[in-house]
This record gives C-alpha cells, sequence and structure tokens, in this order.
C-alpha cells in the first residue's frame, strides 16, 4: 500500500479500532448476551469515522468535489468535515461527550442526505446507487439519533423516546430497500448495495445476495413493525454487517491491486463496518 491516501485511512482506522477495544474491554467483559456486541457498536463506528477523516485529510482535492457548487470554501469545508469526524470517533473512543457527539453526528449526515444526496437522486431519480447511497447516509444519521436517544432518556424520558423512535425509522427504511436491492440484484456484494460485484472466487459468490436479503427484509420488518424483539433485529443487521466486513470485504482489499482498487476495497470495508455498528447502537438504545 504505497498511497499515502491508503495507508493514513488504513492506520487511522486501525489505531482506533485497537484504542476502542482497549477501552471498552470491562463494558464488553461485564455484558452479556447481546449488550456485548451492543458495546462493540461504538468501536465499529469510531473506527469508520477515524478511516474516512484520514480521508478527507489526505484526499480532500477529490473529496470537495462533493460538496456543493453553490457552497463557498468547499476545500475548508471538506477539512471541517474531516476533522468533525476525528472529534467524533475520539469521543466515542474515550466515552466523553458522547451525547453530544451523536447529536452531531444525527445532523451532520441528515445533512449530507438533503444538501447533497436528495439533489443527485432527484436528477437521476432511475439510478438505484443514488438512492442507496442517500438511504445508508440516512441510516448513519438513525443510528447516531438512538445512541442520543438513549443517553437522553434519563433527563428527557419523552424526548429520548422520540429520538430512538427516528433512529430506529431511519435504519428501517434504508434496510428495507437494500433487502429488495439484494434480491433484484444478488449478482452485487451484500451489504450496502454499491456498483461492485461479489468476486467469483468467493465461495457460492451468486447465492450471498439472496441470504443478505433475507435476513435483511426480516429484520427490517421486524423493526417496522411492534414486536417483541426490536434489539434482536437491530443487532442482526449489525451482526450480519460485521460478517460481511469480515469474510468478504477484507479478503478483497487482501487481493490487492492497483490504487483505485484498494481504495474502492477500504471504502468497502469502513462503510459496511459503519453501518453495522450504527445498526448495533440502534440494538443497544432499544
Amino acid at each position: 500500500m504505497s498511497s499515502p491516501f491508503i495507508f493514513w485511512m488504513w492506520f487511522a482506522g486501525l489505531i482506533y479500532f485497537a484504542a476502542g477495544v482497549f477501552a471498552t474491554r470491562h463494558e464488553v467483559g461485564n455484558a452479556r448476551g447481546l449488550e456485548k456486541l451492543s458495546a462493540l457498536g461504538r468501536v465499529f463506528v469510531a473506527t469508520s469515522l477515524a478511516a474516512f477523516a484520514a480521508e478527507h485529510f489526505v484526499d480532500a482535492s477529490a473529496i470537495m468535489n462533493a460538496v456543493p457548487v453553490w457552497m463557498p470554501a468547499r476545500l475548508f469545508v471538506t477539512y471541517f468535515v474531516g476533522s468533525c469526524l476525528i472529534a467524533a470517533a475520539t469521543s466515542l473512543t474515550v466515552g466523553k461527550f458522547v451525547r453530544f457527539t451523536a447529536i452531531s453526528l444525527g445532523v451532520m449526515f441528515l445533512l449530507f442526505v438533503s444538501m447533497i444526496h436528495l439533489p443527485n437522486v432527484a436528477a437521476d431519480p432511475r439510478n438505484r446507487i443514488l438512492w442507496a447511497v442517500a438511504l445508508r447516509d440516512l441510516a448513519f444519521s438513525g443510528g447516531a439519533w438512538a445512541l442520543a436517544g438513549k443517553l437522553t432518556e434519563e433527563s428527557s424520558p419523552q424526548i429520548g423516546k422520540w429520538m430512538v423512535l427516528m433512529g430506529r425509522l431511519f435504519v428501517t427504511v434504508a434496510v428495507l430497500f437494500f433487502a429488495v436491492e439484494q434480491f433484484l440484484h444478488p449478482e452485487f456484494a451484500p451489504g450496502v448495495p454499491l456498483p461492485r460485484m461479489t468476486p467469483a472466487w468467493f465461495p457460492l459468490h451468486a447465492i450471498w445476495g439472496y441470504v443478505a436479503g433475507a435476513i435483511l427484509l426480516i429484520a427490517g420488518i421486524g423493526l417496522l413493525v411492534v414486536n417483541k424483539r426490536p434489539r434482536l433485529d437491530a443487532a442482526s443487521i449489525g451482526l450480519l454487517m460485521i460478517v460481511i466486513t469480515i469474510f468478504l470485504y477484507l479478503p478483497m482489499l487482501a487481493q490487492g491491486g492497483g490504487v483505485p482498487q484498494l481504495t474502492e476495497s477500504l471504502n468497502y470495508v469502513f462503510d459496511t463496518l459503519l453501518f453495522g455498528g450504527m445498526a448495533l447502537l440502534l440494538a443497544g438504545a432499544l
């Protein structure tokens, strides 16, 4: 990995993952059942945010193109977002100002949806990838709102309840869309349904889109309706994304290739890990 961009993105992710595991070791050790998995949600989210922060700093000139053209100081905005991401990753890792961080992340991802992704969808509504990216960030916002709601319930139970409910709705909408997309396009790599296909070398590569779609559909319906196991549904989504990251996207990254291929693989790793972490934050809040 000779590219500075690839090195720093990978390095930042590994450092924050190791720090997060160390910081939550007692919490995870004392938790039981699903609580262990939910406790790791913050670690996975912080890991991904740190990696994307590095991307904003090292590849700012490219990421700047995603900033709406009508906004002034687009390069500054790119660095500012990178600074916010690394601050959020640090907050989640050390466990300080977590409620403020969660609210800020929820707002930030909603701004991404409304200012960047929805205009893109409106310009090309038949493009399924644009829809997937918009709903992906909506789910990221949902996980953050769920965490913020959980931390708000003690001081303001009603407000906290509504924040968790909003987070649950955001995640559910994205999950159901992804489930349908996996059934319609099972050849594409499971998780967040983006353009990359499941490689032919992966065992039984033709069926995993259906398997992921079925799990997402069942869990999404469970989150949509009032039931007695919403935490299990959210945790199942999170676990699915973590398994996909470990057993599909990390091996795809290990396959190597040129800088563009490695960059794409890294983004898939941290994108899917972030989605899984946000689902686990929702599970911990339900």
